[in-house]
């Protein structure tokens, strides 16, 4: 079985080949079209391709965002790379990367292994496909709002393609998602092996993965349409979702090329430490004794652990004296170690907590909510290898009990609160989703440095420039503060 090393180098071999792309409307650089990369590529290569593609994306741009927006990192007072993040204000050109790298290295992938494998009657590459489309289609969603959906693979048919309003979008990534699951057969022997860098093929997980992901889709409808959530998640009933040590992630080892993106990407910036522990988060931790501290973050060159305010970037803080992001998130400039964090698209403890909330709401496993919460709590603390004796004892705290008999508001502010933290530094943009969809944790601070008037925080990305300058089907541009379809918080 070839490695994971193999396969990411075949990543970047294949983004060569396909050459930098140019946003919605410049043709997606398919490469069936392409040629300089010819229709003879495997479904093999491709399929590594488009995970590393958004993996890329996820742990890179999308994680920075993510993570300065749920309050875990806060930019540096030794350098400027991320100013107009705390400020609220970025241009629209800090989100063309974003959109290309979905649209281009990804999706256009994924509809070129979906026609291929179907010609080729190899269905477990088209259930990957199809669920991986699912994934890169709600993150598209869930950040921008009304997106290129029907038509924006139709490369030969329109350069302007039109967008789709959510609630449609949503609509069809559950399509998706069906679709996927009636094709998986884990005895199937033409199934992906090593060249599936997230799962190494395992279709049992694949199916796992899928129905977590139904779960989330359906619970983000929870405040915007209630009877669609409600029924969707009880349709899941009886079914197996992505358990303990079942992570859907893409490992990095310290060789160039194969590194960490978000650790590459401050390689490129000349290993500039511009990312530090926000007070939010650090202040959580060290109030609830917290052990994770210890793997979220590096602690201070003078000891212990200290973050900075939100937004705080013009103090004249001694830079020995705050905490840095961990290795172990890949994102301490100065560790090199950093280069071999893995990139996480779901994990185990989400997926317990996706459950719980269920579980709470009375829709699916109705009274474990208790027991699928301690288990979250407890998958994260083994996702970093910290003892589980840690994880009870972080548990017993009164502060953190699940509050059994409390409302369904006070059991889903528990639920959340809890998967924010399991998530700092990992999953930012999931974070940063589910607070603008629950309003928990209820914590955050405006920046100090804000541009966008007092109480508000940001709650959508911005169109990129590709799009505001060359398609004129695009909607129109909305302000950082507006809100997507199913925030109605």
């Amino acid at each position: 079985m070839k490695s994971a090393k193999y396969f990411i180098c075949c990543f970047f071999l294949v983004m060569l080949m396909l050459g930098p792309g140019t946003g919605c409307r410049k043709s997606f650089l398919n490469i069936n079209d392409n040629p300089n990369a010819p229709s003879t590529v495997d479904v093999s290569v491709a399929l590594p391709a488009a995970e590393a593609a958004i993996a890329h994306v996820m742990g890179n741009d999308m994680q920075i965002m993510g993570c300065i927006w749920s309050q875990y990192w806060t930019q540096s007072p030794a350098a400027s790379q991320y100013k107009v993040l705390e400020q609220y204000s970025p241009p629209a050109t800090n989100f063309d990367n974003v959109w290309r790298n979905f649209y281009v290295d990804g999706l256009q992938n994924l509809s070129f292994i979906i026609t291929k494998a179907t010609a080729q009657n190899k269905k477990q590459y088209v259930a990957c496909a199809k669920i991986m489309e699912a994934y890169a289609y709600q993150m598209l969603t869930d950040n921008f709002g009304d997106i290129p959906f029907t038509m924006a693979l139709q490369v030969n048919q329109t350069l302007t393609p039109a967008y789709d309003h959510q609630q449609v979008v949503y609509n069809g990534i559950l399509k998706l998602l069906n679709d996927a699951i009636a094709l998986i057969d884990p005895k199937d022997p033409a199934a992906p092996g090593g060249d599936d860098l997230l799962l190494g093929g395992d279709m049992g997980k694949w199916g796992r993965f899928a129905n977590t992901l139904k779960l989330r889709v359906y619970l983000r409808l929870s405040g915007i349409d209630p009877a669609t959530s409600e029924a969707g998640v009880r349709s899941l009933a009886g079914l197996s979702f992505l358990g303990s040590g079942e992570n859907v992630q893409i490992n990095y080892t310290s060789a160039g090329g194969n590194t960490n993106p978000l650790y590459s990407s401050t390689v490129a910036l000349g290993g500039t430490p511009n990312l530090l522990a926000s007070n939010t988060a650090m202040g959580y931790l060290l109030t609830n004794n917290d052990n994770r501290v210890t793997v979220f973050y590096s602690a201070a060159l003078t000891g212990g652990y200290n973050g900075l305010n939100q937004g705080n970037y013009n103090s004249t803080v001694n830079a020995s004296s705050v905490s840095y992001p961990s290795p172990l998130v890949g994102a301490n400039a100065g560790d090199p170690t950093s280069a071999t964090a893995p990139v996480k698209l779901m994990t185990d403890n989400e997926s317990y907590f996706l459950q719980a909330e269920a579980a709470a709401r009375g829709w699916l496993n109705s009274g474990q909510q208790q027991t699928l919460y301690n288990s979250g709590v407890r998958a994260s603390y083994a996702d970093f290898g910290l003892a589980d004796t840690s994880a009870l004892s972080y548990l017993a705290q009164p502060a953190i009990a699940f509050p059994t008999a409390g409302s369904l508001q006070n059991q889903i502010q528990a639920i959340i609160t809890q998967k924010w933290i399991s998530m700092c530094g990992t999953q930012g943009d999931e974070a940063w989703i589910e607070w603008r969809r629950t309003t928990f944790p209820n914590f955050f601070v405006p920046s100090a440095v804000s541009n966008i008037g007092a109480g508000r925080f940001p709650r959508i990305m911005l169109y990129p420039s590709t799009e505001v300058t060359r398609n004129p089907n695009m909607p129109g541009q909305h302000f950082i503060y507006d809100k997507v379809w199913w925030d109605i918080n």
